[in-house]
């Protein structure tokens, strides 16, 4: 919701204009990110676990940092994307993001995904 007018402003066909609305949302944006209650140092020896939740709306996702990198989705086939032998141009764009990390995808159906669902009602 806060990111809106800055959204808007990559629509196709849209013109660019950045106005006293997109100013308030960045400046906003910009004190949430800078001012989390929780913002720590990560331990660089210890591997990182992300819960995410996206939508039309908007992204929210909660980093924590133990075991492993896992990334948990409820996009089941995604579990199987780099034993695919071929790929289309997305999915290359997606796997070249990937290939400079060592983690892991694992499934893990949306209902049981409490954290994601917890982030996903928070006003």
């Amino acid at each position: 919701k806060i990111a809106k007018p800055l959204t808007s402003l990559t629509q196709k066909n849209k013109k660019y204009e950045w106005g006293v609305e997109q100013e308030d949302a960045f400046l906003s944006l910009k004190d949430n990110l800078c001012n989390a209650l929780i913002l720590l140092l990560p331990d660089g020896v210890e591997d990182f676990v992300v819960y995410g939740d996206a939508s039309n709306q908007g992204l929210r996702c909660v980093l924590m940092q133990r075991g492993k990198s896992v990334i948990y989705t409820n996009h089941k086939s995604l579990q199987h994307i780099f034993n695919q032998k071929e790929f289309n141009m997305r999915q290359k764009r997606w796997i070249e993001l990937f290939s400079d990390y060592k983690c892991e995808i694992c499934y893990h159906p949306g209902k049981a995904n409490v954290v994601a669902d917890a982030l996903s009602r928070k006003e």
